[in-house]
């Protein structure tokens, strides 16, 4: 098939890579525009446009696809870009941009298969930006992959194929956005090979059950210790990579990216320092005990607890922070 791919990150890339190896002719790729990253802050292409450009694939990085919206000259740049693609059908994966109406009808005029998508959950559970980590704060069992035929709504459209992937108490966002990433890739080449042999069967999405996977914020990372420790063991899990779970102990703020749940019952104050040891850090919590298990301090390396005490000498009875009342709060 002629595709057009819209994507952006790591986890769009995986499957850019996937369908070309499977021999689909990638007429146009859609990517966000460059972004300062690193500490020089230069402008950097997308993980997707990297790919594209290795393999001397167009691409085209409108700033937004609204006809009638700020920037209307890259919408219809784009628009014609598309046309001139002829292709057959729109992949996209975490694009970052909203496709609207023009683009869907577009993409599903003269027998195109229209615009599906890749969405790392089991629709209709984590509609929405983040349905990895939200997956893991919460504590599901599994999550998966639904290949979908967008609509105008947020992840509204209907089922096309699905499958479930277990998470597994070790699991962080980022090794389970690796392994979401690879199944997604799968399937959406599984998708295409069944969409030109007319065998997708479109599925509604059932009412019930829809839960949003709302953006992480990094205002979300400081560890409420008034919490139980398996909440925030899975929010440590939950926010690694981004944001990074934090707590401040001395007004200085340390990363804790490894965690786990400790025995028995707590004493002391919550965020109190009860014991110290070179496989973890026990901490008070409601009615229970966190271990910490990896950290950082500013400027510095993620450690190993043994390797961080070594560094910065910390005392039982000690006690980290408390966030101001609606930082951090359960969602």
């Amino acid at each position: 098939m002629r595709v057009i791919f819209a994507g952006t990150p790591e986890f769009a890339r995986v499957a850019l890579e996937r369908l070309h190896a499977a021999g689909h002719t990638i007429a146009l790729v859609l990517s966000q525009p460059d972004r300062p990253a690193g500490r020089g802050m230069k402008l950097q292409a997308s993980n997707v446009k990297q790919f594209a450009l290795a393999h001397s694939i167009p691409v085209a990085q409108p700033r937004s696809l609204r006809l009638d919206g700020k920037y209307p000259e890259d919408a219809a740049t784009a628009r014609q870009a598309i046309a001139d693609a002829q292709a057959d059908v729109m992949v996209v994966a975490a694009y970052g941009l909203i496709l609207p109406q023009w683009v869907l009808d577009d993409m599903a005029a003269d027998g195109k298969f229209g615009c599906l998508n890749i969405h790392g959950s089991l629709l209709p559970r984590w509609r929405g930006a983040a349905p990895i980590h939200r997956a893991i704060e919460v504590g599901d069992a599994e999550t998966g992959v639904t290949i979908m035929q967008m609509d105008v709504g947020l992840d509204t459209g209907d089922m096309l194929l699905k499958q479930a992937l277990p998470i597994l108490d070790s699991d962080t966002t980022a090794t389970l956005h690796d392994k979401v990433a690879d199944l997604g890739a799968t399937m959406i080449v599984q998708a295409l090979d069944q969409a030109a042999q007319g065998a997708l069967q479109p599925v509604q999405q059932p009412e019930a059950g829809v839960t949003y996977a709302h953006k992480i914020e990094k205002d979300e990372a400081p560890l409420d210790w008034r919490l139980d420790a398996a909440t925030l063991v899975r929010r440590v899990r939950a926010f690694n990579p981004f944001p990074g779970a934090s707590t401040v102990l001395g007004g200085e703020v340390i990363k804790v990216w490894g965690a786990r749940v400790g025995d028995g019952p707590a004493g002391g104050e919550y965020g109190q320092i009860l014991a110290l040891a070179p496989e973890g850090i026990a901490v008070a919590a409601m009615n229970s005990v966190a271990i910490l298990t990896e950290l950082q301090r500013p400027g510095g390396k993620r450690l190993p607890v043994a390797e961080f005490l070594r560094g910065c000498p910390l005392q039982v009875g000690q006690r980290f922070e408390l966030p101001a009342a609606g930082q951090a709060d359960a969602r």
